[in-house]
């Protein structure tokens, strides 16, 4: 397994919606995407690869709060990106998974990571899964909910951050129990909610809130999961040739075991590679 360790520089969503070529100006996207051009011009259309992923998800990536430094997979699968395209690349976070997609939907960025889910497909194109990130629950210590298995019932309040994969799944799967959203996802604001009895648990993937428990001691972790969330890139609708890139891509850091030991440097929890 590599231990090179990847770091590329992060930038601003308006630094990346304002990228241009090296030569000062901007190609047409008709210009970019015409199939006989080089593909740095046809899939990096702005002279540079622009990714984006959520800010607040470390199992995508992270961005170093003094130097802004973005590591992890999605670091580590654009970069490779990058490579293949041979484009400079710029790599931003943005929040929520809603950020993300108003950046792709505007044409600020170039690919972009989220998890699956059928209402996002709708928007956007997928790539391959790359990973899996088991989602989970957290509730106070003193709870009586002890698994997945006890949350389904009538009474029962789970928070979950708003349009969030967990959102998605838990709205479509849940039979008794009833969501309240927290918009922005703010963890902090999920334990008030929990202290405060507004709800009785809340759903989360399994490296979020174990950050979260380690630094409140209250809180527990159910032991189980209650959904493997699957990690992918996306590019805008109907770019199936920076989609090829993008899986072949995928599958040069998968096998060559960069993309496992990209998830072992951050030390993510409930994170695995995708068979």
């Amino acid at each position: 397994m590599m231990t090179r360790r990847t770091f590329v520089k992060g930038a601003s969503i308006a630094a990346l919606g304002a990228m241009t070529p090296g030569i000062g100006v901007r190609p047409s996207r008709a210009q970019a995407q015409n199939e006989g051009g080089p593909p740095e011009l046809r899939y990096a259309p702005a002279g540079v690869l622009r990714a984006v992923f959520i800010a607040s998800n470390p199992v995508q990536a992270a961005a170093d709060p003094k130097t802004g430094e973005v590591s992890g997979p999605a670091a580590e699968i654009a970069q490779e990106l990058a490579r293949r395209l041979r484009v400079p690349l710029r790599i931003a976070g943005a929040p929520g998974a809603a950020g993300v997609i108003e950046t792709m939907k505007k044409g600020e960025a170039d690919i972009g990571f989220l998890a699956f889910d059928p209402a996002r497909a709708a928007e956007l194109d997928f790539s391959r899964t790359y990973a899996l990130a088991q989602n989970t629950y957290a509730v106070l210590e003193r709870s009586p909910l002890r698994s997945v298995a006890d949350v389904d019932r009538a009474g029962v309040r789970i928070g979950v951050a708003t349009r969030d994969a967990g959102d998605l799944f838990l709205t479509r799967a849940l039979k008794q129990a009833a969501l309240t959203r927290n918009p922005g996802g703010d963890l902090d604001k999920a334990v008030q909610m929990l202290r405060s009895g507004e709800i009785d648990a809340y759903a989360a993937n399994r490296q979020r809130l174990s950050e979260l428990a380690a630094r409140v001691p209250d809180l527990r972790l159910f032991p189980d999961n209650f959904y493997g969330v699957e990690q992918a890139v996306v590019v805008a609708k109907g770019q199936r040739a920076l989609l090829e890139e993008v899986n072949r891509a995928l599958e040069t850091v998968r096998a060559s075991g960069r993309l496992a030991a990209a998830i072992e440097r951050a030390g993510l929890k409930g994170v695995d590679v995708a068979p």
